[in-house]
């Protein structure tokens, strides 16, 4: 018994203390502008001025980015208040087994992520290779592109992640300038980017249009929306602060300013990319902007911004989630392994053709997630959590055999909802999630299974920071301690 408990209590998913939460204000806006700097959000600016003018598809990504951003605000007040983790948390509403299933879509989505990504730096590096050398193989520079990103992370080596964060603000810059060259490029041949739109639409279909840039935008970040609590249970909070706004001031800061600011930023110079060069592809809007070694210095902080970016927001969550999955038997490293094969062998290169279709299906499945969580965890257990027993294989958790039914039906009626709604996928996942969950579980599951939080919602034992705790699981065996003890100092 001592064994499988272990695999619940695994060293990554213990809940961080108030003493472990290292990041502050300013450092969580900072890493939004990080993993914000992700070259595919071209292709929503590419693809919205096909439709409509660049001020419509701006108005529609800042609404997206600010709306997405509420959604993880709401999520991440999870890691804030409990410390706890995604999957460490949806065994409340999935179960301490049935937790692995959204975990592993979830993983599955952000291995996709780091394909696409590293196809990016992948023609960016083979753009280099060809001015120095006249190389060009851009599927030889994906293969080791991905490697080197898959053994810098299995390694732990801090070094050059820490460098690639450098590239994000020299992206900003490079793409200010690409904004100025491409507009005057657009001007020259007749086009005003605020004006030009290859096939304008009018009517219901611009209605429909304006919608889809802002379901993309909330698509595009959904993974994380769901995720929030795992980068969260690390942000510094007051602790007996009672009111949300001020507990949560850090991640408003990150989530409700820096990602809705650099999204829009991004979105909007593949917009402006589109209409001076008919392509998206920042990889080709920059071979035909610039050449010689100030090509080869653009190209290199493309691949550094794309490397930072893989590491932090799609390598290691995708890597964490297959290794707690798999159990004590298969290491992190096997994890990252297992990430960057699937990230592969969904061939990202084409994948990147069909993304905002992709964006809307995969944003409508996450967002059932995120509308279950918030259920879960503001309507029903109104922030009260039995964190103890989310580590005991034997606790309220359990349910049936380890399952929440209710949670597996609101996940089946909000992702086949979203699925046929693929217009307005985010919302109708995450309405019909959130609405289906609640009465299922509530009024039945959990009259089944009765919980102890609303048994006696009682504050003083099943809040977290707000009451000034730290949620502390017994029976750590020596072996964790000293696992959990080095990874804090790591």
């Amino acid at each position: 018994m001592k064994e499988k408990q272990n695999h619940l209590k695994s060293p990554d998913l213990l809940p961080i203390p108030h003493s472990g939460k290292k990041i502050g204000t300013f450092g969580f806006a900072f890493i939004w502008v990080g993993m914000a700097v992700v070259l595919a959000a071209f292709a929503i600016g590419g693809s919205g001025v096909q439709s409509l003018s660049l001020g419509w598809v701006i108005l529609a990504t800042i609404i997206g980015s600010i709306a997405i951003g509420l959604f993880m605000t709401m999520t991440g007040d999870i890691g804030v208040e409990h410390g706890l983790s995604f999957p460490v948390y949806l065994r409340a509403p999935f179960g301490t087994m049935g937790t692995h299933i959204p975990s592993v879509i979830r993983g599955f989505v952000a291995s996709c992520w780091f394909g696409i990504n590293t196809y990016f730096g992948s023609t960016a590096m083979n753009g280099i290779l060809f001015v120095l050398f006249g190389f060009d193989n851009w599927f030889v520079c994906f293969l080791v592109f991905a490697t080197l990103q898959i053994v810098n992370t299995s390694l732990g080596i801090k070094a050059v992640e820490r460098f690639a964060d450098l590239a994000a603000p020299i992206i900003i810059i490079i793409s200010g300038w690409m904004y100025m060259t491409l507009s005057d490029q657009a001007l020259s041949q007749g086009r005003d980017v605020w004006a030009w739109i290859e096939s304008p639409v009018t009517g219901g279909a611009a209605v429909t249009a304006f919608i889809v840039v802002i379901m993309s935008n909330m698509g595009f970040w959904g993974t994380l929306a769901a995720d929030m609590p795992s980068i969260s249970r690390f942000i510094k909070a007051p602790k007996h602060e009672r009111s949300w706004i001020k507990r949560n001031k850090s991640q408003i800061v990150g989530s409700l300013i820096a990602l809705p600011i650099t999204q829009t930023f991004m979105v909007v110079i593949g917009a402006v990319s589109y209409i001076a060069v008919s392509n998206y592809d920042p990889v080709v809007a920059l071979q035909q902007a610039a050449s010689g070694l100030v090509l080869g210095v653009l190209l290199l902080m493309i691949v550094f911004a794309q490397w930072s970016t893989n590491i932090s927001a799609n390598l290691i969550p995708a890597a964490t989630i297959f290794s707690n999955v798999g159990g004590p038997k298969v290491p992190f490293w096997a994890g990252v392994v297992a990430a960057g094969l699937v990230g592969t062998l969904v061939q990202p290169w084409s994948l990147f053709d069909i993304i905002i279709p992709a964006l809307l299906i995969v944003g409508g499945i996450l967002s059932a997630i995120v509308g279950i969580l918030i259920a879960d965890y503001y309507l029903i257990r109104k922030r009260r959590v039995n964190v103890p027993d989310l580590y005991n294989k034997e606790g309220q958790y359990k349910y049936m055999n380890g399952f929440n039914l209710a949670g597996f039906i609101a996940f089946i009626l909000g992702g086949t909802a979203s699925y046929f709604l693929a217009n307005y996928s985010f919302v109708v996942g995450f309405v019909v999630g959130l609405c289906s969950y609640y009465y299922l579980a509530k009024y039945w599951w959990f009259e089944k299974y009765k919980q102890a939080e609303l048994e006696d919602p009682n504050d003083q034992k099943y809040l977290g920071i707000t009451v000034g705790r730290d949620w502390v699981i017994p029976e750590e065996d020596d072996a964790m301690i000293e696992q959990r003890s080095s990874r804090e100092v790591k």
